[in-house]
């Protein structure tokens, strides 16, 4: 007993020695950090800091990116200054024209810095205007799976701690013409920069999306300016599109069906070597198109599926275009990132699920009732539009019940970039198989439908997905340097009238839609465009083919 009690004392000694040291080490920690420091000298700190810290994946890429020679030296040398006296000088205005503010906004920007990097590491991504959208459409639930070990070890080590330091810090600013010399030394540095690469502006040009997607903390703070820039053009007015008019009187059904993150590398119908389409393989009337998305991010792409044609302009889009013009429309989602919709029937997966009694974990309650709620219109026409988010990653793991687990063992690991590639793809494959299911329930719903109504079913995705290829996951890359996983997707078609047949087209893509549907439920107006329509018809329609100048197309 003497043993332990002695023991048991000297661990103390040793617990109480450690503390004090600790504390000693603490208040001289904090001693320095207190110290007052010259305001230039604590902006250079910041710069270099940061080159360091936070721009290690834009200096590989730019290393990678350059010949051996002298010129590619140049380049090299060039950006480095640039890097470090450029936040030099945004460290500098912010810490002398706005004091603690300018400390708080710093501090925020390194914890931004810490976040972006665990993106631009783990996934391989570029801080875009798209990516900044991506994240902005991000809901709480999906954010949460991408937390980890590491992005919490990110966020204290490269984020948390750095803001205390500058928040911490006493600062000595000097005089006025002190602080305008240095601006004046900092601006002939960076001009001087910029005459010495005259000859190197084609190669910046061509690598500016890069540049711009990985230079900290520009990448994401200009970007957000410009997503929100664009967000405010986005939710103005839309411009009406001219009337259109109804020139069939036959009951016409379309079901839209906007797929979330789909490739088509991944279906079987499109020669996967994998049956990941067992049901909708044995469907006959099935039509499958080659199709090429027109970007690799939701919003601008869902856009693209319901907008008339290549346009910023935020003219009506499909659903609020047609309901405006006499079509039942309906919509059914579990996404987000459409422009506004102004129609009346507007449905949340969640809300479909306790109508019909079904569970709303999974997508296959957007297509409960379908049939039901079709017959329930008092219109001949009728537009459905179900916005799945069935292939969304990273865990793609969560989007399928649990009787679509087919191809095992699947990846539970959010940090792709560490994920066994086998079981990430095995993940999304099983969403491709619960889509096929979903698919083949659209079209049973539809074939329960009267014989009299003409049903249609067109399936096609926002964008693609990268699965680890070149070390690239998910997707948002712009198309200029995208892989053709994130842009080339299923475009499916399935059709009840025997006099409607789809047009043997090479390639088609997401501007097809708006003119198809619109041909298929018979209607037209002089924003008809009949070289986007995949339809023709055996059996004369009565609608007016409007030829319109095809320059736009993708």
């Amino acid at each position: 007993m003497g043993k332990f009690q002695e023991l048991g004392t000297t661990m103390s000694k040793y617990a109480a020695l450690a503390y004090a040291k600790t504390k000693e080490w603490t208040k001289l920690l904090w001693e320095i950090i207190r110290r007052p420091i010259d305001v230039a000298k604590l902006a250079i700190l910041l710069s270099a800091f940061t080159l360091v810290a936070y721009n290690i994946p834009l200096i590989t890429m730019i290393i990678s990116g350059v010949d051996g020679d002298f010129n590619g030296i140049l380049i090299c040398v060039s950006v480095f200054i640039l890097l470090l006296v450029l936040n030099f000088l945004l460290y500098y205005l912010l810490l002398y024209c706005f004091r603690v503010v300018g400390k708080y906004l710093i501090a925020f920007t390194f914890i931004g810095n810490a976040i972006s990097l665990y993106f631009i590491n783990t996934y391989n991504v570029l801080i875009t205007k798209a990516m900044m959208g991506n994240v902005f459409n991000t809901r709480l639930s999906e954010a949460e799976g991408f937390f980890s070990f590491s992005a919490v070890l990110y966020f204290v080590i490269l984020g948390v701690i750095p803001a205390i330091y500058i928040i911490a810090t006493r600062i000595d600013y000097r005089s006025i013409w002190r602080f305008l010399a240095s601006l004046g030394i900092t601006l002939a540095i960076v001009c001087g920069t910029f005459l010495v690469n005259k000859q190197n502006i084609l190669w910046i040009d061509y690598n500016a999306t890069r540049i711009g997607g990985l230079a900290m903390p520009y990448c994401y703070t200009v970007n957000t300016v410009r997503y929100i820039n664009q967000l405010i053009l986005m939710n103005r007015e839309e411009t009406p599109l001219p009337d259109a008019e109804i020139t069939t009187d036959t009951r016409d059904v379309v079901v839209l069906v906007i797929g979330e993150s789909a490739r088509s590398a991944n279906f079987s119908l499109y020669g996967y070597k994998r049956c990941t389409n067992p049901m909708l393989e044995q469907v006959d009337e099935l039509v499958v198109l080659d199709a090429k998305s027109a970007y690799t991010y939701t919003t601008d792409g869902v856009k693209a599926i319901i907008d008339h044609k290549p346009t910023d302009e935020l003219y009506e889009i499909l659903p609020n275009y047609l309901f405006r013009n006499g079509v039942d429309v309906i919509w059914r989602t579990s996404n987000w990132g459409e422009p506004p919709l102004h129609i009346d029937k507007v449905y949340k997966r969640e809300e479909l699920g306790e109508r019909y009694g079904v569970d709303s974990s999974y997508d296959g309650a957007l297509v409960a009732g379908l049939a039901q709620e079709i017959l329930s219109s008092d219109k001949d026409k009728t537009l459905v539009i179900i916005h799945t988010s069935t292939s969304h990653g990273p865990e793609y793991y969560k989007r399928y019940p649990s009787q679509f687990k087919q191809f095992t063992p699947v990846c539970t690991e959010v940090e792709m970039s560490k994920a066994n590639r086998s079981e990430l793809i095995n993940a999304y494959d099983n969403t491709i198989l619960y889509t096929d299911y979903m698919l083949y329930t659209v079209i049973e719903e539809l074939r329960s439908l009267p014989a009299d109504m003409r049903c249609c079913m067109i399936y096609i995705s926002d964008h693609g997905e990268s699965l680890g290829e070149g070390g690239v996951y998910m997707h948002g890359l712009p198309m200029d340097v995208a892989p053709r996983e994130q842009y080339e997707i299923p475009f499916i078609v399935w059709n009840s009238d025997p006099n409607t047949e789809v047009k043997s087209l090479n390639l088609v893509g997401q501007y097809h839609i708006f003119h198809s549907v619109m041909s298929y439920l018979g209607v037209t107006s002089p924003i008809y465009n009949e070289a986007k329509n995949i339809f023709t018809y055996s059996a004369s329609l009565p609608i007016e083919e409007n030829a319109v100048d095809d320059t736009d197309a993708e």
